[in-house]
């Protein structure tokens, strides 16, 4: 057995005394750390405490809380009369060694040990920032998100004396009161008409495009997006082996001619669209073409995954309803959720489709989230019941209605020579398409040194377009004027070639 003289413990256990870890705790997980990496080997003496207590320039009662942990987990075996061991049976399996004067203790494996799949298409970050100031890709303002009528829901959900069935296993398809208070909304808002076996809740928009795409996908398949798309369904149509084919928009919509044309010559399995507001460039699928292109799904067979993303912010006119809302031969799969018209913290979304497909798709995201927040689903449903949820779309459609003129009459102001945009009739952004001589790389870069966050996610420049979308609801008056003075200096001094 080695001494516990020849073991240099002052260089294996760092104390930070600035750490909120109790001191015991760090001299026994680096303890346990070095017999893990074959530094204390098997029958190894420890020294004893008031020993090692003077060497660590500690309390003699924090080693003895020290070894109290270490045998209480296993690491030593306590043997009266003799001392303290490193205990054979819970180094065995380790055989990794390092030299015992190595002076640190070894960090987190950086690598595997072992080869996986790794994805290119999955390699678009998300875009997050310390500035003060940004721009978005059309999200909405959490401080207009009515957070106190929240919680007091959520709060009374777990009062009641009933709390328990919503804090155990429940339906797999999500709490059946909030999609029976959901399926009344989405028939008084959108038209549809579903029953609760036509709704499957999830944890937002790409949850559902995830799902549906992992089921009704195979590798091979054709799968049409407008040009330009939205980037993350993409990635997830090209994850699940999708080929993706883009179809030129205009300002109704997408080209239904061009889709036709390619159902003729190949088959199609999915059309993917927001028809609300087109992702990215706001504009609304006009009514003609949507029943065009229903006609053209039942025709083809193609299925039409309707992703209706900002829905209920609408400004000029009554919205447009959902093609879920005409589909009457089963073809639309409909996504939604309240992410935007709450909060995108507050993870609630949905899928509306026939019952047959619902219920396979409620078996698939079975083993990814059983079954989702029960509670606040819950909370959410009373807040639809009591019309919560509708007094606060009410309140917010006003203020971003004159968020969306502000930004419009500043971009005007101070961008007549470098832009050109359509007022949108509805949605969280606008649609900015640029001179070619702009370089919106660099003007996002020196954005950021002004405290502004432009994210590249929201630039669109190649060799025949210059745009980028401007999201508008988070940001009030007085931060939207800063934000378009910041952004017209910069445009001013680098924006060019």
């Amino acid at each position: 057995m080695s001494s516990p003289v020849e073991i240099p413990f002052e260089s294996l256990i760092t104390i930070d005394r600035e750490n909120k870890t109790p001191v015991y705790q760090q001299i026994a997980r680096q303890i346990i750390i070095s017999i893990q990496q074959g530094i204390l080997r098997a029958g190894v003496k420890l020294p004893g405490s008031r020993t090692l207590a003077a060497r660590l320039t500690v309390h003699r009662k924090t080693v003895v809380a020290a070894v109290n942990e270490l045998d209480a987990q296993g690491w030593i075996e306590v043997i009266p009369d003799k001392g303290i061991f490193v205990s054979s049976r819970t180094t065995e399996t380790y055989t990794t060694t390092l030299p015992l004067h190595s002076g640190t203790l070894p960090t987190y494996p950086g690598h595997t040990g072992f080869a996986f799949k790794q994805s290119m298409l999955l390699d678009r970050p998300v875009s997050l920032s310390p500035a003060d100031l940004e721009f978005t890709d059309g999200l909405p303002d959490v401080r207009l998100a009515p957070l106190d009528k929240l919680s007091k829901a959520y709060a009374s959900v777990l009062r009641r004396n009933n709390s328990r069935k919503h804090l155990g296993y429940s339906h797999v398809e999500g709490n059946e009161y909030f999609r029976d208070k959901l399926a009344i909304y989405l028939n008084d808002t959108r038209g549809l008409q579903p029953g609760t076996s036509n709704i499957l809740t999830t944890r937002g928009i790409q949850m559902g495009i995830f799902l549906v795409s992992m089921l009704l996908l195979e590798p091979g398949d054709t799968v049409l997006v407008g040009d330009l798309s939205y980037y993350v369904a993409n990635m997830i149509f090209q994850q699940a082996g999708a080929h993706i084919r883009s179809i030129p928009v205009d300002e109704h919509g997408i080209s239904l001619e061009a889709v036709r044309k390619l159902c003729v010559t190949s088959k199609v399995r999915m059309l993917y669209i927001t028809p609300h507001h087109h992702y990215p460039t706001t504009v609304t699928l006009s009514a003609e073409r949507r029943i065009e292109l229903l006609n053209l799904s039942a025709q083809y067979g193609f299925i039409i995954l309707e992703d209706d993303y900002d829905y209920d912010f609408h400004y000029q006119s009554s919205p447009v309803l959902p093609l879920a809302s005409a589909d009457r031969s089963g073809m639309v799969v409909y996504i939604g959720s309240f992410c935007k018209a709450l909060a995108p913290g507050l993870r609630c979304g949905y899928i509306v489709a026939p019952q047959n497909l619902i219920a396979e798709l409620a078996k698939l995201r079975r083993i990814i989230d059983r079954q989702g927040d029960m509670v606040m689903e819950q909370a959410l449903g009373e807040m639809l019941h009591e019309g919560e949820i509708r007094r606060h779309l009410k309140k917010a459609q006003k203020i971003y209605q004159a968020r969306r003129d502000e930004l419009c009459q500043l971009l005007h102001d101070n961008f007549q020579e470098h832009i050109t945009f359509h007022t949108p009739p509805g949605g969280l952004a606008v649609w900015t398409e640029w001179t070619r001589n702009v370089n919106l790389l660099r003007i996002s870069r020196e954005c950021l040194r002004y405290n502004l966050h432009l994210p590249q996610t929201l630039l669109f420049q190649t060799g025949k377009l210059s745009a980028v979308r401007l999201g508008f609801g988070n940001m009030n008056e007085a931060e939207m004027n800063k934000a378009i003075s910041i952004l017209a200096e910069v445009t001013r001094r680098t924006g060019k070639d």
